[in-house]
């Protein structure tokens, strides 16, 4: 993999960027899409409000259970 090293303009720009971004040229040309590297200080002491009994509950449970594109699917139909 090619490494562009960034300068502090661009630095300074993707800094603190926690989500995707599209990076243009002048006239709106796409270049690429950008990738912020995840920051694990954000997610320290975040905790399930579920308990680990719960969870373990939950996934041995036998009851129906519905795929991402069945739900999406039901709310279109609401």
């Amino acid at each position: 993999m090619t490494r562009i090293i960034a300068d502090e303009v661009l630095r300074a720009k993707l800094q603190g960027l926690a989500e995707p971004i599209e990076l243009c040229d002048p006239s709106g040309r796409l270049l690429g899409r950008y990738l912020p590297a995840l920051d694990p200080q954000l997610y320290e002491g975040l905790e399930s409000p579920l308990s680990k009994e719960e969870l373990e509950k939950r996934k041995q449970s036998k009851g129906k259970t519905y795929t991402t594109q069945e739900v999406l699917a039901h709310l279109e139909r609401l």
